[in-house]
Formats: structure tokens, C-alpha cells, sequence
């Protein structure tokens, strides 16, 4: 085994090792990992939030048992992919082994340890997109035709599991056109990867038909609640921030696709870059949308730092910078500590705008870190109250949102089913049965008292319990429990589930 394989193998052994390092057990898992992890028991071509592939991705962690290690499991393999390839890329394009091992550092050390962290589309997303640029620079180096349908495989792979790669392709095909590498175009293989993809991507497009295409109205709704939030100017400072210690990486990167002439033949990446950022920005796009564009600028910039430093302070210097400012990052990206600490100490995350949620408003501690606290009491206190519920067969749970009855079905030590008319969950309903009794999950600071709006459907209700850790985006979300109700409360889903679909 040579040097190199030995260091390829550290970082990988790092890569992982960070990952189980960097949460503490105050935290459970996040809201939307509990969704994603549902879809294992609804397996179809398409959902409301979601493409295919993260379903696939959940049925796995389900065979495997479904811990919350095996759940980690997957998003850090794909962020440890993601260093490979980036390896790969700058030994395919004749860096040496300093180049190798910058890329790497500044893979490694970047907010891909906190984005591969949850079990999300965005993990894969980021490899998918990584594997497509290197796909295309093997094929403009070898002009083997095999990479281009390597090229198609992955994009459906990456669009099955996130729709997000479409960008990678609008701002890859005008770039080449303002190249010389406009005459790739003219071999046929393109077109008929092209027929690969398509035919790869095609059940769920199918699948999106047949369902009226809810991607637009999912689009739609973010773009009302959530993006109309999203400051431009925010979106390109959170771009200088994912990257901090391989900025000059970056850079160098850039400057080499225009100067250095062994990437002259890659330059359609100097454009690339340009307009899928343009894009983002100009349709108000999340700051962690663009996190695929970066890692293979990494490996154009490592190559070329490579090769033009030559001495060995500087090369020390330029391998620490990655490291030394990943630190300050350190203290505020990841939850590796208590609430506590972090209200009693908030200026820190507050600089870095951590504090800012999705409402725009800043709050007492990152959205991510208080969506991942309250689940674990949410459904213990739902288990309580359908224990005592007597015909337990006859008893719907019936949430707000995906997040509650995602953990509710996650952490459940009765096996209730919780649903909701939220994202997928509502085409998970069971209208077959006949229910008696409602346990109903309510957000607190939800218009309307649950009691006068449910309470006369059923012969008594109370409220059981509720979310007490007030540092959870949860606090405050009461179960109420109703008793033998006095209608047949299918044909008030069953409409409500029309109204929402429609």
C-alpha cells in the first residue's frame, strides 16, 4: 500500500470518525429526518417533498434496524464519497500528492460535517452533483464516451433524489457553449445519454403526472413561507461562510481555469460556476441549495496550488488554513452543546446569523438544533395517552405537522401509526377504519381552541399532556385526547384530505 492510498484511507477514517463526534445526546434526530425515515414504510416512485431515492435510502436504515447510528450512518458515507472524488478528481487531472491532500483538507474541514450530519436529500445531492463535474472533466480529458453515460447515470440518481441538480445542468450547458467545448455537442453519444437519463428519470416523472405534479405546488408553498424570507445578500455571504478555510482554494481555482493552460481545456467551469449562482440568486434560492457547486472548484484550485508552491512553509501554511479556520465554525455549526450554553452565550451564533430562522426572526437557538429537541418526550407522552385510550385499533393520532408524527412513528413503543394532513403524510391515511376515539397533536400558538373545535364531535375530551422542554421548536405542542365520538369522523378526513390536496 502506497503513500497515498495510506492518506486517502486517514481522511476517510477521519471523515467518519468527526461525524460521530460532533452531536451530543441532548440532541435527538432532526425534524426532517423522521419524515424521510417514514417513506421506508410508503415505498412509490414520488412524494410531496421528495423524490424516490431518500425512500430507498430509509428502507435500508429499516432493515438495518433503524438505530440512530445506522440513520447517521448514510449521510456521513455520502459526505466521505464526496472527499473521494474530490481526490479523484485532482489525481485525474495530474496533481500530486500535496494537492490530494489539501483538497481533501479543505473537503473535510468545510460545512459538509455539519451537512452530512443529518439524514437528508442534501448529503447525496452534494455527491451527485461532485461525481457529475468529475464525470464531465474525465470525459473532455478522454473523450471515452463511457463517462457520458456515467454523466446521465448520475444525474438520475441525483434527480431521483433531489431536483436541486437540475441547476448543475442550466449552468453546465451555456457554459459549454461559450467554449470551445461547444463541438461535445455534436457527438450523438450525448443525445442518447440524454435518452438514458430520461428514461431513468422517467417513472418518477410519470409518477409526477399521475399525481398533478405536486413539485410545483410544494415549489409554490416554499417560495411563499420560506424563500420569500431569503435575503440575497445573506445567500452570498452563507456562500463565503460554507467554505471559509478553502475560499483561497477556491479562488485559486478560478484564476487557474482562466490562466493555467493544463485546465484551459476545463474552462467551461470558470462560466459554469457563474451562472448557476446567478440563477440561485435571482430566484431567491437557500444558501445551502449551491453547496454542490464547490467541491470540484476545491480540486481545481488544490491542483493548481500544487503545482505552482514549492515551499515547504507555505505548503504547511496553505494545508493549516482549512483547519485553523474551521475552528470558530466548530463552536457554533454543530450541537455539541446544551442549549443551556448556548442562551447563556449566544453572540457567537448570533454573528454568524445562526439565530435567524426560516420567519426571518432571530430565536433563542439555531432552527436546525431546536428541531431536533422535544421528539423524544412528544411521542412518549403520545404513547401514554393511546395506552390509556381503550380500543387502541379504533384510535387515530392525528398531528399538525410532518415532524410530529414522523418521531411519533419513529419513537413509538406501542406502535401507533400518527398522521397528518401535512406533506406526505397526507396519503397516508386509513380510511378503511372506523375510528372511536382522536388523539390530537396541536402546536401551541395555533388560531383556535382545539376543544371547542374538536371537544363536540366526541363525548369527552381533555388535554393529556404537552412538550415541556422550552427550548424545542415544539414547546408547548399539547396531545388532547377525545373519546367515542358521536360522528363518523372518516367523512371529515376524507374531505379534509380533498381540500388539502386541492
Amino acid at each position: 500500500m502506497n503513500q497515498k492510498t495510506v492518506l486517502l484511507l486517514a481522511f476517510i477514517a477521519l471523515k467518519f470518525i468527526l461525524h460521530y463526534f460532533l452531536i451530543i445526546p441532548e440532541y435527538d434526530l432532526h425534524r426532517d429526518e423522521y419524515l424521510h425515515l417514514d417513506q421506508a414504510n410508503h415505498l412509490a416512485w414520488g412524494f410531496l417533498s421528495v423524490p424516490p431515492v431518500t425512500s430507498w435510502i430509509a428502507w435500508i436504515i429499516k432493515a438495518l434496524g433503524n438505530g440512530e447510528g445506522v440513520v447517521r450512518f448514510f449521510p456521513a458515507l455520502f459526505g466521505t464519497l464526496t472527499v473521494l472524488v474530490v481526490w479523484k478528481t485532482v489525481d485525474r487531472l495530474g496533481g500530486n500528492l500535496y494537492a490530494c491532500v489539501l483538497a481533501a483538507l479543505c473537503t473535510v474541514f468545510s460545512v459538509l460535517l455539519r451537512l452530512n450530519q443529518l439524514f437528508q436529500p442534501n448529503s447525496l445531492d452534494v455527491l451527485c452533483w461532485t461525481t457529475l463535474y468529475f464525470f464531465l472533466i474525465s470525459f473532455i480529458q478522454s473523450r471515452n464516451p463511457k463517462w457520458l453515460y456515467g454523466f446521465a447515470a448520475v444525474f438520475a440518481i441525483g434527480f431521483l433524489n433531489k431536483y436541486n441538480i437540475a441547476f448543475a445542468v442550466v449552468g453546465l450547458l451555456p457554459a459549454i457553449l461559450l467554449t470551445n467545448q461547444r463541438t461535445l455537442l455534436l457527438t450523438r453519444h450525448v443525445y442518447l445519454a440524454l435518452l438514458l437519463a430520461f428514461a431513468l428519470i422517467s417513472p418518477n416523472l410519470i409518477w409526477q403526472y399521475q399525481h398533478g405534479f405536486p413539485v410545483i405546488h410544494h415549489m409554490n408553498e416554499l417560495a411563499k413561507t420560506q424563500l420569500v424570507n431569503v435575503n440575497r445578500a445573506d445567500f452570498l455571504k452563507e456562500q463565503l461562510l460554507y467554505f471559509v478555510g478553502a475560499l483561497f482554494v477556491i479562488v485559486a481555482g478560478l484564476y487557474a481555469l482562466l490562466t493555467y493552460k493544463p485546465l484551459s481545456e476545463y474552462r467551461l467551469f470558470f462560466f459554469s460556476i457563474i451562472i448557476t449562482l446567478a440563477v440561485f440568486v435571482y430566484l431567491r434560492a437557500k444558501g445551502y441549495y449551491a453547496i454542490g457547486i464547490y467541491p470540484i472548484y476545491i480540486a481545481f484550485g488544490a491542483l493548481y496550488i500544487g503545482e505552482k508552491v514549492k515551499a515547504a512553509w507555505f505548503r504547511a501554511l496553505f494545508a493549516a488554513i482549512p483547519v485553523i479556520l474551521f475552528v470558530p465554525l466548530f463552536n457554533v455549526a454543530f450541537p455539541n452543546k446544551t442549549p443551556e450554553q448556548i442562551t447563556a452565550n449566544p453572540e457567537p451564533y448570533r454573528k454568524f446569523g445562526l439565530l435567524r430562522w426560516e420567519d426571518g426572526k432571530d430565536h433563542q437557538l439555531p432552527q436546525d438544533f431546536a428541531d431536533m429537541l422535544g421528539w423524544r418526550e412528544l411521542a412518549a407522552k403520545v404513547d401514554a395517552a393511546y395506552t390509556s385510550t381503550p380500543d387502541r385499533e379504533a384510535t387515530l393520532v392525528l398531528c399538525d405537522n410532518y415532524g410530529q408524527a414522523g418521531a411519533i412513528n419513529y419513537y413509538t413503543k406501542t406502535g401507533v401509526r400518527a398522521v397528518t394532513f401535512n406533506a406526505d403524510y397526507i396519503n397516508w391515511f386509513d380510511l378503511t377504519r372506523k375510528y372511536k376515539h382522536l388523539i390530537r397533536v396541536k402546536t401551541w400558538g395555533d388560531e383556535g381552541d382545539e376543544m371547542k373545535e374538536t371537544g363536540p364531535l366526541f363525548a369527552t375530551g381533555y388535554a393529556a399532556d404537552s412538550v415541556t422542554n422550552h427550548y424545542a421548536r415544539e414547546w408547548g405542542t399539547t396531545v388532547f385526547v377525545f373519546r367515542d365520538a358521536r360522528v363518523d369522523i372518516r367523512d371529515r378526513l376524507a374531505k379534509e384530505i380533498d381540500e388539502e390536496k386541492w
